[in-house]
């Protein structure tokens, strides 16, 4: 759809009007309507395979043609194998308890009146995201579930593709009874769409951008709407001087090399002098056979065959098979260090000393505090929420990941029998 800027607006204020509309119905929807709606969404995506992979490869020639490397192409892919993930996604989401309409803090007062708080929908959520097409029907299907209906703007990688998913997100609402306004898929690649979407609160009521920290830095900066979001994981592990080395070792390991392009892997290393010479050879040796490249302090140095670090180096999200490692005089050292340069994500500690890990809970301040663990951990898969949105650093509202639960806020609600205020 080719739309000039004056009809961007107009089509981005039609597409809020609906949303708006639409999450009125949502907030009134049983559960049942809901899953419904997911599982009839599976049903349209596995009936519409070969629709899907013949727009998928629109998408794939054009990125081919444009010069998109490897990695972004194999993001972009709608394989059958990520088709089967979209569904199974959509039932896993059907399968999650409902947090809309929960009543919990119910208390009787002195008047005779009951205060409590509700659980409800945030409204109209508005999401942004870059190539993965298959984020189109993660964002659809957790908010769909937690009551608030969705704009959802793709890449334009991702058009040919988003556009087919959205016919079988639209057959599935159909199915269920819901208006179409439920989830929109913004079927304009202008950029123009994404400038009216943030700056409208009066249809949406909070963004959620995923992508790079470009698009994050941008959206957070011009956005008259709520943002949850993170800008970058420059994660920690400290290995304290009464850790365990061999759970220091599997730790250390794991958290860098299990993914490299992850938010949650750990970029800087921090361990304590104590027990530095003890663990940081072994350590380098299994780094350099799976082609880390090692940046380090000057005692690092003096251990091991790494680079000098700058001091850029401990403030960047490297996204790759780098790591930055620093040998410190103590715990106050190491949470000093992680106090300066963490982006708040996902710091670890490990240390079998109880008194210096609750410290370490206490005072490092993160979305995502550990004693003992990979940060590879800090997702909402593996916290068990079943799925998740995106992670937040914000202190207000949703911090760390943002399941069906972090979509939702509260109410107060009274309930009485005719009391009235003295």
């Amino acid at each position: 759809m080719m739309l000039d800027k004056v009809s961007v607006q107009e089509y981005m204020a039609q597409v809020g009007i609906e949303a708006r509309a639409a999450s009125r119905v949502l907030a009134a929807s049983t559960t049942g309507v809901k899953n419904a709606a997911l599982q009839a969404m599976a049903r349209a995506l596995d009936a519409n395979r070969d629709l899907l992979a013949r727009e998928n490869e629109k998408d794939l020639a054009a990125g081919r043609e444009n010069g998109l490397d490897a990695a972004l192409l194999d993001r972009l892919a709608l394989t059958p194998k990520t088709i089967d993930g979209m569904i199974e996604g959509l039932r896993q989401v059907a399968a999650l308890p409902d947090p809309c309409g929960e009543i919990t803090d119910l208390s009787f007062r002195p008047s005779g009146i009951q205060v409590g708080k509700m659980r409800v929908p945030l409204g109209v959520v508005g999401i942004i995201y870059e190539s993965r097409p298959n984020v189109t029907i993660d964002a659809a299907s957790l908010c769909l579930k937690s009551g608030n209906a969705a704009i959802l703007r793709g890449g334009k990688e991702a058009i040919h593709s988003n556009r087919a998913i959205a016919q079988c997100i639209e057959q599935g609402l159909a199915d269920a009874g819901l208006p179409l306004g439920c989830v929109q898929v913004v079927q304009t690649t202008d950029r123009a769409a994404v400038g009216a979407m943030i700056t409208m609160p009066e249809y949406v009521d909070v963004i959620v951008p995923r992508g790079g920290k470009g698009l994050i830095e941008r959206i957070s900066s011009d956005a008259k709407v709520p943002v949850i979001k993170h800008l970058d994981g420059i994660c920690h592990v400290y290995i304290d001087a009464k850790a365990d080395l061999e759970k220091a070792f599997n730790i250390a390991l794991n958290a860098k090399t299990h993914r490299y392009g992850v938010c949650n892997a750990m970029e800087t290393l921090l361990v304590d002098e104590s027990v530095a010479t003890a663990i940081l050879p072994r350590l380098a040796s299994a780094y350099k056979e799976k082609g880390v490249e090692l940046r380090g302090c000057d005692k690092t140095c003096a251990l091991i065959d790494a680079k000098l670090a700058t001091r850029d180096d401990w403030a960047t999200e490297y996204l790759a098979p780098v790591l930055a490692i620093r040998v410190v005089a103590s715990l106050e050292a190491a949470m000093d260090h992680i106090a300066q340069y963490s982006s708040q994500h996902t710091e670890s500690i490990v240390t079998e000393d109880y008194t210096r890990g609750r410290r370490f809970l206490t005072e490092v301040d993160s979305s995502s505090v550990m004693i003992n663990a990979s940060t590879r951990f800090a997702d909402g898969f593996e916290y068990g929420l079943g799925a998740e949105i995106g992670i937040s650093t914000d202190k207000i509202h949703a911090r760390g990941p943002v399941g069906l639960e972090g979509l939702t806020s509260q109410k107060w609600i009274v309930l009485g029998d005719g009391q009235i205020r003295d």
